[in-house]
């Protein structure tokens, strides 16, 4: 029998959605956290989770010499944390910028697939 080859980028990038996964499916059991002086919903710890998995994926990719998979990572990054930041805060600009740096993100991903 063979032993798994596992990197620790891909294992860290793929914990981090599985934990935001988790969070996501806990919300409706499990009761808000405190986190610091906040109360915190598990949806939004599921957000912000995957938005660090997005931004540790883009270094993983980009370390390895894939740079389409590293613009994706890091536009997906950049409008996830937007999007969860916006409704947070209650800043409906933030929010649009999300809108509007994912759309366009899509936009520019597409044009490279030609």
């Amino acid at each position: 029998m063979t032993g798994l080859d596992l990197e620790a980028g891909p294992v860290a990038v793929g914990s981090l959605v599985g934990l935001a996964g988790l969070l996501f499916l806990a919300a409706p059991v499990v009761a808000p956290v405190p986190v610091g002086g906040l109360t915190v919903s598990p949806v939004a710890l599921s957000a912000v989770t995957l938005t660090a998995g997005f931004a540790l994926g883009t270094v993983v990719f980009a370390l390895r010499g894939r740079r389409l998979f590293a613009i994706a990572h890091g536009v997906f990054a950049v409008a996830w944390a937007l999007l969860v930041a916006g409704p947070l805060l209650g800043n409906g600009d933030l929010l649009l910028a999300g809108v509007v740096v994912l759309v366009a993100g899509v936009g520019f991903l597409l044009s490279q697939t030609r």
